[in-house]
């Protein structure tokens, strides 16, 4: 059994990452949003309650995403493990995930350089249609601004303009980098049980992020 966590920036790669681990390791990745419809898709009292509270335009408390949390991972899919992808997001999730008995055994940091990544989005063009995803400079169409399947016209999504980028990039300093110290200090203190905490550059060749992550858990 494998409980990992993933944390790095938007457009680190993550959830590219998480697809792969999730073939190879046979886990599957958890998302807040994921988690979130499916709770309001099934109508448990949770996803009601979240239901109201999003319908009313507000975050849904950690309370609740604790809940959600410990209701998924109790799942038979997740048997063998998890992977959280964008949870948690802030210091007291973190504490409340160990509060409530789940334990991570990996937190594995894709580290990226914020230049590098503005690039890197703003390069992105999607089809809408099947979201096939390409990157101008690391993944190109075969005919520039057209899906290689259809020939139909790609777009870039708002989220991924340079302004974007970079607001999102200033939340996540804000917001989720702190978590990076806590984690690193949770790893190298005696407390039991710790994650283990691992770094990977991850400006690099998706495979070879894949194998180093793989190395680095097994």
């Amino acid at each position: 059994m494998i409980n990992l966590i993933l944390l790095g920036p938007p457009g680190a790669g993550k959830g590219t990452q998480a697809h792969l681990l999730q073939k190879e390791l046979g886990i599957p990745q958890i998302s807040t949003g994921d988690m979130l419809r499916a709770a309001v898709k099934a109508g448990t009292e949770l996803g009601q309650k979240a239901k109201s509270i999003m319908d009313a335009g507000k975050l849904v408390p950690d309370d609740i995403m604790i809940d959600l949390v410990k209701d998924r991972v109790a799942q038979p899919d997740c048997a063998n493990g998890f992977m959280l992808d964008g949870f948690p997001r802030t210091i007291p999730q973190a504490q409340a995930l160990r509060d409530a008995g789940i334990n991570i055994d990996y937190v594995i940091e894709l580290v990226v350089d914020e230049e590098g990544i503005v690039k890197r989005l703003a390069s992105r063009r999607v089809h809408l249609a099947s979201g096939r995803v390409y990157n101008e400079l690391l993944n190109p169409p075969k005919v520039p601004g057209k899906d290689d399947v259809t020939g139909e016209p790609l777009i870039q999504r708002e989220d991924d303009k340079e302004e974007t980028v970079r607001h999102r990039l200033h939340v996540y300093q804000n917001q989720t980098q702190p978590l990076v110290k806590f984690y690193h200090e949770l790893a190298e203190s005696d407390q039991v049980p710790h994650p283990k905490y691992i770094s990977i550059d991850g400006m690099r060749d998706v495979g070879k992020i894949h194998q180093n992550i793989l190395d680095a858990i097994q």
